[in-house]
C-alpha cells in the first residue's frame, strides 16, 4: 500500500482492511520512535547546554524581567511579599544543590526575577522625585545645576528650587527646567537667580500605550518644566554660594569643565559642526539644528551623536592601539613591561575622563560600564569581547539604574552588542583559511580595505537588523537606508573625527587643540552631508503601534538565538522569524476613531486615512507621535466659521460668566448649524469659542473653549471635550464629559466607536504609581484622592 492512499484515507476517515490498519499502526509506532528520539536529543542538547556553563547569561534577562514586571504592575506590589518570595526561591536554591538543572535553572530565575523587583521598589525610594501637580505661573528661586544651549539662542536650565512666591506652590518640585528665549550671557553654574515662570508637570503619553515621559521625569529627578517670561534676574553668582556638600561642588565643577569644554568647540567651529563636535565629547546636542538632526534621524546615524558605545570603543581602541604602538617602539619597554596591560590601563583612564566630562547621560553611563569591564578584563588576562562581560555590564546597570530595563536606549543598546559579541563568536568558532590575496604583498592594503568595508558592512547589517524592531516599537519609525548611510560614514568617522579629535582634546589643556578640531569639523561636515543626501532618498518609513504580543515573543526569540550556543539556538531564529511574520501578515492594532490630549485642548478624528483636528495650529510634540503612532500622514485642517455678531461674546475678563437662556439657545442653534458646515469628516469650528463634529455612529461631538459654554454643548451632544478644570464629571443630559480635571487622572483617551459597546481606552489605568500619584494630588485640601475605580469603564449603554 502506497502512503498516499493511506494519508488519503486517513483523512477522508474511510474504513480501512486489515492490511491497511496493519499499516497504520506501523506508521503509528514510527512516529512515536521518531518522537521519542526528538526528545531524547532535545534533553541531550540541553544537557550539553547546560555544561556550557551560560547560566550568568541569563541573569540579567531574569532581573531586568521582574523590574519590567514591578514597574508595570498598577499598584506597587507589597515590599513584604517580594521579600518573602526572595527568600523562598534563594533558600530553595541554595539548598537544593543536588537537584535537577531544570529545577535548579526554575529556582534561579524566581529568584533573580524576585531581585529585579526589589531593586525596582528600593529606586523608586531612592528617587522620591516630587512632582508639579497643576500647570502654575509662579515666582521661582532657584540655583542653576546644569545649562544647554540651543540652536536657536535659547537656553535650558536645571534649577534647584529654593523657593516659589505669587503663589507659593504647597507642594514645590526640588528640581526643575526652566527655558529662557533670549538670553545675551547665560548664567554660570551655581548662580542663584529669580524669575517669573510657567511650570507645567511632565507631560504623560500622547497615546495609552506610549512613551510616559513622567516616568523619565521621575527616575531623573525633574519635577516641572516650564519657560520663564523673559530673563531671570541673577540674585548671587556661583562665588558667593557656599552652602552645598562636597559632592554637590565637584558635580558643579564637572558640569561647569564640560560647560567650558563645549562653549570652546563651538567657538572654534561655528554652526552644526561645532554643535556636531560638542555632542561628541559633552553630549550636549541641542545645540543641533532642527534640520541635522532630522536627517540624521532619517539616515539611521544618530546612534553617532550619543555618547554611546561606538564613541567609548572607539576612544578606548585608539588610546590603546596609539599607546601600544608607541610603547613597542622602545624594544627594553616592550620586552621588560606588559605593555598590553599598560594600554589596557591608559585607555581605562581615557574612558573613564571622557564619562567625567558627558554629562553622565544614560547611554554613556552604560557605554563606560561595558567598557570598563572589558578593559578591566584585559587586565586579568581575561577575553575582553565575551558576552559574560555583556552580561555583567547589564547586571551592574540594573543594580544601579532598573527603570533603564524599560527604555529604548538600554533595550537597543544590549540588543545591538548581543547580537555583534554572538556573531563574533561564531565567526571565531569558524575554521580561518589564508586569503589568496595574502601572497601578494602588492595586492595586501587592497585585502585589508576589502576586511575594513566588510566589517562595517556586517557590524552595520547585524546592529541594525538587531535594533529594527525596537525603532518600531518604541519611535514607529526605521530608516530604510540605514546601512548605505553607515557604509559612508563610519570610515570618516573611525579615521577622521575620533583620532583627530582626541587629539585635540588632549592638547587643549595647551590650547594646541584648534588645528585638529578643523580637521575634526571637515569630517563631520561630510558626515552631514552624508546624512542630507540619505535623508533625502525618503527613506523613513512610518509602521503605527504594533501588537502587544510582538515584543515579547521578538525578545524571548532574539534571546534564545544570541545566548544559547547549542542548536536549541535555532528554535529561537524560528520564534524571532515567525514573529515579524505573522505581525507584517496581521491586521495590526485598530486605530482609534477619535483622540484627546491629555489637557484636552487638541482633538482628532480618524477617518479615511487621515487626522481631522479642531485646531489649525498644532503642537507638533503631540501631533507627530499621533502622525507616527497611527500611520497617517494626512492633516484634515477644521472649516472656521466666520465670526457672528448674534453669539455671545465671551473674553478674557468674563472667565466666570453665566449665559443666560436666550444665549444659551442661540449657542444650540449655532452649533446644530454648524454641522451642515462642516468638512467632510472634520469639525467645523468659532474661532476661541467651540468645535463640532459628527461622529461615524450618528454621536453628535462638542469641543468647548469656555465653561460658558457647557451648558448648551450638554443638551447638544452627545460627547463633550473641554480643556477647564471643571469639578463636574458628567452631563445632566446624560452625554459623556471630558473636562481638564478628569483628564489630568486619566491622560490621554482615545475610543472605538464603530462597534455595540464603544470603548474607552486611557493612558492610566489608576494613579497608585509614584510617578502618576502628582496626578491625584488636590492643592486645595493638600491631600491624595487616588480613584478606587479604573479610569477607562466602558458603561452598558456605550457612554
Amino acid at each position: 500500500m502506497r502512503d498516499h492512499d493511506l494519508a488519503v484515507a486517513v483523512a477522508t476517515a474511510m474504513p480501512l482492511s486489515p492490511l491497511r490498519t496493519q499499516d497504520q499502526a506501523r506508521l503509528a509506532t514510527r512516529l512515536r520512535l521518531a518522537a521519542t528520539r526528538s526528545w531524547n536529543g532535545f534533553l541531550l542538547l540541553v544537557t550539553e547546554e547546560a555544561g556550557h556553563g551560560r547560566a550568568l547569561l541569563f541573569a540579567p534577562v531574569y532581573m531586568g524581567l521582574g523590574s519590567i514586571l514591578w514597574f508595570g504592575a498598577g499598584a506597587d506590589p507589597p515590599p513584604q511579599t517580594v521579600a518573602v518570595a526572595l527568600l523562598v526561591f534563594a533558600a530553595a536554591f541554595f539548598f537544593k544543590q543536588h537537584a535537577g538543572p531544570w529545577l535548579r535553572h526554575l529556582l534561579l530565575a524566581g529568584m533573580l526575577t524576585c531581585f529585579g523587583m526589589a531593586l525596582a521598589q528600593c529606586e523608586a525610594w531612592r528617587a522620591s522625585t516630587v512632582m508639579l501637580d497643576s500647570p502654575v505661573t509662579t515666582t521661582v528661586t532657584g540655583r542653576v545645576e546644569r545649562r544647554e544651549s540651543y540652536d536657536n539662542g535659547r537656553w535650558r536650565y536645571v534649577v534647584r528650587v529654593d523657593a516659589t512666591e505669587k503663589p507659593a506652590i504647597r507642594r514645590p518640585p526640588e528640581r526643575v527646567t526652566i527655558f529662557v528665549r533670549k538670553q545675551s550671557a547665560p548664567f554660570d553654574l551655581g548662580d542663584r537667580i529669580q524669575g517669573r515662570a510657567r511650570l507645567t508637570p511632565p507631560a504623560g503619553p500622547a497615546l495609552p500605550g506610549l512613551n510616559d515621559f513622567a516616568f523619565a521625569s521621575y527616575f531623573n529627578g525633574i519635577g516641572a518644566n516650564g519657560f520663564a517670561y523673559g530673563t531671570p534676574t541673577l540674585i548671587s553668582p556661583a562665588g558667593d554660594n557656599a552652602e552645598g556638600s562636597i559632592v554637590d561642588k565637584a558635580d558643579i565643577w564637572l558640569a561647569g569643565l564640560r560647560n567650558g569644554i563645549g562653549d570652546r568647540i563651538r567657538r572654534t567651529l561655528p554652526g552644526d559642526t561645532g554643535a556636531f563636535a560638542a555632542a561628541l565629547v559633552t553630549d550636549e546636542r541641542r545645540a543641533i539644528s532642527t534640520e541635522t538632526t532630522e536627517a540624521l534621524r532619517t539616515a539611521g546615524l544618530t546612534h553617532i551623536i550619543a555618547i554611546s558605545g561606538l564613541n567609548m570603543a572607539l576612544s578606548a581602541g585608539i588610546f590603546y592601539v596609539g599607546l601600544r604602538y608607541f610603547l613597542s617602539l622602545f624594544s627594553g619597554v616592550a620586552q621588560a613591561w606588559p605593555t598590553k596591560k599598560i594600554a589596557a590601563f591608559g585607555a581605562l583612564v581615557t574612558v573613564t575622563a571622557y564619562y567625567l566630562i558627558s554629562g553622565f547621560g544614560v547611554s554613556a553611563e552604560r557605554a563606560f560600564i561595558m567598557m570598563a569591564i572589558m578593559l578591566v578584563a584585559v587586565l586579568f588576562d581575561r577575553p575582553s569581547i565575551s558576552l559574560r562581560n555583556v552580561a555583567l555590564s547589564a547586571i551592574v546597570i540594573l543594580v544601579l539604574s532598573p527603570s533603564q530595563a524599560l527604555g529604548p536606549s538600554f533595550q537597543m543598546s544590549y540588543a545591538a552588542t548581543l547580537a555583534l559579541v554572538s556573531g563574533y563568536s561564531l565567526w571565531k568558532r569558524r575554521r580561518h583559511r589564508e586569503h589568496v590575496l595574502s601572497r601578494f604583498k602588492l595586492l595586501r592594503p587592497l585585502l585589508f580595505i576589502s576586511r575594513f568595508f566588510g566589517g562595517v558592512l556586517s557590524t552595520s547589517f547585524i546592529g541594525g537588523a538587531s535594533t529594527a524592531i525596537f525603532s518600531i516599537e518604541h519611535f514607529h519609525r526605521l530608516a530604510t537606508y540605514g546601512l548605505a548611510a553607515n557604509l559612508a560614514a563610519m570610515p570618516v568617522v573611525s579615521f577622521i573625527v575620533m583620532p583627530f579629535g582626541m587629539l585635540a582634546m588632549l592638547l587643549m589643556p595647551f590650547g594646541l587643540d584648534a588645528p585638529f578640531w578643523k580637521v575634526t569639523g571637515e569630517g563631520l561636515e561630510i558626515v552631514i552631508v552624508i546624512a542630507r543626501t540619505v535623508a533625502g532618498w525618503d527613506g523613513d518609513i512610518t509602521f503605527g503601534r504594533q501588537p502587544a504580543w510582538l515584543m515579547p515573543t521578538f525578545i524571548a526569540g532574539f534571546l534564545v538565538m544570541t545566548l544559547l550556543r547549542t542548536g536549541i539556538r535555532h528554535v529561537g531564529v524560528l520564534l524571532l522569524l515567525g514573529s515579524v511574520a505573522a505581525a507584517a501578515l496581521g491586521s495590526g492594532v485598530r486605530r482609534p476613531d477619535l483622540i484627546i490630549s491629555e489637557d484636552g485642548t487638541m482633538v482628532a478624528l480618524v477617518r479615511d486615512g487621515a487626522l481631522a483636528t479642531n485646531r489649525e495650529r498644532l503642537p507638533d510634540f503631540i501631533f507627530e507621535q499621533w502622525q507616527r503612532a497611527l500611520a497617517l500622514t494626512d492633516h484634515r485642517m477644521p472649516v472656521m466659521l466666520p465670526s457672528d455678531s448674534q453669539l455671545p461674546q465671551i473674553g478674557k475678563s468674563d472667565r466666570n460668566r453665566r449665559l443666560n437662556a436666550g444665549e444659551q439657545d442661540t449657542v444650540r442653534k449655532a452649533m446644530d448649524a454648524a454641522l451642515d458646515q462642516a468638512g467632510e469628516g472634520g469639525f467645523a469650528c468659532q474661532k476661541r469659542a467651540w468645535c463640532v463634529a459628527m461622529l461615524d455612529n450618528g454621536d453628535m461631538l462638542v469641543i468647548i473653549e469656555d465653561a460658558a459654554y457647557l451648558p448648551s454643548a450638554c443638551e447638544t451632544a452627545n460627547i463633550v471635550v473641554t480643556p477647564v478644570r471643571l469639578r463636574l464629571d458628567r452631563c445632566r443630559s446624560g452625554a459623556k464629559l471630558f473636562t481638564g480635571a478628569t483628564l489630568r487622572q486619566t491622560g490621554s483617551i482615545e475610543m472605538n466607536l464603530n462597534s455595540d459597546k464603544p470603548t474607552i481606552r486611557a493612558a492610566f489605568e489608576n494613579l497608585a504609581r509614584p510617578w502618576n500619584l502628582h496626578r491625584a494630588y488636590d492643592w486645595r485640601t493638600g491631600t491624595f484622592t487616588v480613584p478606587a475605580t479604573p479610569m477607562s469603564p466602558v458603561s452598558d449603554n456605550g457612554e
